[in-house]
């Protein structure tokens, strides 16, 4: 049997930021189930279809990255229950390829589509304890591929991210050479590179440059899948 032919991605449309910021001023479920038609054919169906190509490219550049379009997509519902937000709904769309095709998995190249502003993401988020003790010893145990690892990204104009990361380093890491503290104190290792509202409109060449982003963030991942495996 013939495979099914992936699904279209002609890109996301001016309806997709417009529904996302009105969707900020309107948080009721009134007016989500109103105008549900418009999120399925702004928002929904166009990131399903990006996830598809998406995982396309990654498969002809030979990444080890992929997503089901149905399971590597965010949900706008958000989860009030333990968040002093309690607004309903998310205000942003998302979605993720990883080694496995699903969102729990450790690594990940995920793309953010927000009228705040759109951008790529990669490497790992909130690893898990054990996980991030693990990156941190094989970042001392393999310096030198780290620090490789870190030049090559600034010299892509890429740095890792200091969002959560801890004002001091880990006791146990304190006598490791200083150039490594930035990264031992992070608690996410994630390097973010903004996009433009223009490029979302473009398929092809949306899709061309998160695969090119991929393939540039590649060793980030490959160090920590290997450090966390």
């Amino acid at each position: 049997m013939p495979k099914a032919a992936t699904p279209a991605f002609p890109g996301f449309v001016p309806e997709t930021l417009k529904f996302l910021k009105a969707l900020g001023f309107h948080q009721t479920r009134e007016w989500f189930e109103e105008n549900r038609a418009l999120y399925v054919g702004a928002v929904k169906e166009p990131l399903e279809a990006y996830v598809a190509a998406l995982s396309v490219a990654c498969a002809a550049q030979k990444l080890p990255l992929k997503g089901d379009p149905k399971k590597a997509t965010f949900r706008l519902n958000r989860d009030v229950r333990f968040s002093k937000n309690k607004q309903p709904y998310k205000t942003n769309a998302g979605c993720v390829v990883t080694r496995t095709g699903g969102k729990g998995s450790p690594g990940l190249l995920y793309t953010h589509i927000s009228p705040e502003g759109c951008f790529f993401a990669a490497g790992f988020y909130h690893p898990e304890p054990p996980q991030l003790l693990a990156m941190r010893k094989t970042i001392v145990a393999k310096r030198t591929a780290w620090l490789t690892i870190e030049t090559k990204l600034k010299d892509a104009g890429l740095v890792l991210s200091t969002n959560e990361a801890l004002k001091r380093t880990p006791r146990d890491f304190q006598d490791a050479d200083e150039k490594l503290w930035p990264a031992l104190r992070a608690r996410n290792f994630i390097i973010r590179k903004p996009i433009t509202d223009k490029l979302i409109l473009d398929g092809p060449k949306l899709v061309a440059a998160a695969a090119e982003f991929g393939k540039t963030t590649l060793p980030l991942l490959k160090f920590g899948w290997a450090a966390m495996d």
